[in-house]
């Protein structure tokens, strides 16, 4: 797995994920916030299958 998720790209699924999940405890509280564990998972591992199958990068290039 190359990674594809650069670092704005990981700031921004972190917080959308903790954002998500915390409306699981405080708020309209549906299990819908359970969501946010998809884009905080892909934050923490640095890969997203979506960005693979549609052939995105925001990684910067390296370098050759």
């Amino acid at each position: 797995m190359e990674k594809n998720v650069g670092n704005l790209d990981k700031i921004l699924r972190i917080v959308i994920g903790l954002v998500l999940i915390s409306l699981v405890f405080v708020g309209p509280q549906t299990p819908w916030g359970w969501i946010g564990i998809v884009p905080l998972a892909t934050a923490l591992v640095g890969w997203c299958p979506l960005y693979r199958i549609i052939g995105v990068s925001t990684c910067k290039k390296k370098p050759s």
